[in-house]
């Protein structure tokens, strides 16, 4: 079948993780299902070591903050971007993803200075429809119905999405450890924090095997997880119906999914009813991976570790089919489903 919007394809993929320094090094970390915490310099309510999946860096482990940030994506930018000239970024437009404006904890500087700091590290200026996405979770699929507006207006040829993201600071780790979120050796319905970047050059097809991007869902779930009315998974079903649609496909041409899920039973729970509501025909299998099982919940990072673990699978043979189905949650409510097909093989 043959889907409404127009095409947009993954040309270039760069990933940095707890577990991977690139993104082959990530993704066959997340296909071998590895995962690297170690404690923190905090310590929880119990006074227990938090864990963590903290990115080592190269040459200088104590960069924090907007410093921490900028590094990791200047490393995924650089891994995508190897190939392209210099000359060329002023007309590709960054589009950056991070952490949405209600997470407690949130650095200052995101949503300006962050995007001139990492210009400034790479010795380059982007498009002047580079912007900022500060969605979270979310925030890449966002930014890849951006990229498809401003190929279809003409706006560039190719868009870089970026992401960054980090979860390691006290402000954020004491706030979700009241909460009762953490993953702990008291709490098992909790999460461990991590942290990361990643980077997608996007585009129209070329010749030869592509992920395509073929369907986009957005909504919003009223009954988000700090919501005390009762879970139907109506946000994430519309969004996954519309995916679905707009790529010209059923839930049954999926051949399996990718999510963003860290461990919560909130989000495993939205996902199974987001199933029982929108598959309508009984599969022999339906995977479910999520690779923040490896990264830990590292926000923004999500997206763009999907995506990766998405093509790696598809171009090395080791996916289910050439049809995944992806969503992606926030704590607030926005929900986000993207129907990528592997063509061209």
């Amino acid at each position: 079948m043959t889907g409404t919007g127009s095409p947009l394809v993954i040309h270039k993929v760069g990933l940095i993780t707890a577990v991977g320094a690139s993104a082959p090094a990530s993704c066959a970390a997340f296909r071998a299902k590895v995962n690297n915490p170690a404690p923190t310099r905090f310590m929880d309510g119990t006074g227990e070591w938090i864990l963590a999946h903290a990115v080592v860096l190269p040459d200088d482990a104590n960069v924090r903050g907007l410093a921490r940030l900028s590094a990791m994506a200047c490393m995924a930018i650089q891994e995508v971007l190897a190939e392209v000239r210099p000359e060329a970024c002023p007309a590709i437009p960054l589009l950056l993803c991070v952490a949405e404006k209600e997470r407690p904890g949130r650095l200052e500087g995101l949503d300006g200075p962050l995007l001139e700091q990492i210009q400034a590290e790479l010795g380059v200026r982007f498009s002047p429809d580079s912007s900022v996405i500060a969605q979270g979770r979310v925030a890449v699929a966002v930014a890849l119905a951006l990229a498809r507006k401003l190929l279809d207006a003409g706006r560039a040829t190719q868009v870089l999405i970026a992401s960054t993201d980090s979860l390691l600071n006290w402000p954020t780790l004491s706030h979700v450890d009241r909460e009762g979120r953490l993953l702990t050796q008291e709490n098992s319905n909790g999460f461990m924090v991590g942290e990361g970047a990643g980077a997608l050059l996007v585009g129209r097809p070329t010749q030869g095997a592509q992920l395509w991007c073929s369907g986009m869902g957005f909504a919003i779930e009223p009954a988000h997880i700090d919501s005390e009315a009762p879970l139907r998974a109506d946000g994430l079903s519309a969004a996954i119906v519309d995916a679905a649609k707009e790529a010209g496909l059923t839930m049954q041409d999926f051949d399996y999914r990718i999510a963003d899920l860290s461990g919560e039973q909130y989000y495993f729970k939205e996902a199974t009813l987001a199933l029982q509501r929108t598959l309508h025909q009984p599969k022999a299998e339906f995977d479910l991976w999520h690779p923040a099982e490896c990264t830990g919940e590292a926000g923004a990072l999500a997206g763009v570790a999907i995506v990766a673990l998405a093509e790696a699978a598809a171009r090395k043979g080791y996916a289910k089919g050439p049809n995944v189905l992806v969503h992606m949650s926030n704590d607030a409510g926005p929900r986000a489903a993207l129907a990528l097909q592997f063509r061209g093989a």
